[in-house]
């Protein structure tokens, strides 16, 4: 099994866990609220969630991690989860609800027209 496909499975259990979240996208898994994702995981595996300024701060420095990125751009108020945070699904819980408030709190998008 590849880091993607090990990675993907735990993402999906992590987003189930919470009724209000649905996992979204088929190429490229993301959650989204109020017009703003939450949270993604790359081509790669890795796992992002967005968090305030604050918050991502005192996340980098306690799990000793790094920004996020997805297919080379760096993902604004996105912080890297370190794949063993898979193995603590309830603080992963935690701090993706943290991540939806977050998004909750920001003004939404207005959808573009197609």
């Amino acid at each position: 099994m590849t880091r993607w496909e090990k990675n993907l499975k735990l993402y999906d259990e992590l987003v189930a866990k919470n009724p209000k979240f649905e996992r979204l996208g088929k190429t490229m898994p993301y959650t989204s609220a109020n017009t703003h994702m939450f949270s993604l995981l790359n081509k790669d595996g890795e796992f992002g969630i967005r968090l305030s300024k604050e918050s991502q701060e005192k996340f980098k420095e306690e799990h000793n991690t790094t920004i996020f990125k997805s297919y080379g751009a760096t993902m604004r108020d996105y912080v890297l989860v370190p794949d063993t945070m898979f193995e603590n699904m309830d603080l992963l819980s935690q701090y993706l609800e943290e991540s939806y408030q977050y998004v909750m709190s920001l003004t939404s998008q207005p959808r573009k027209k197609k």
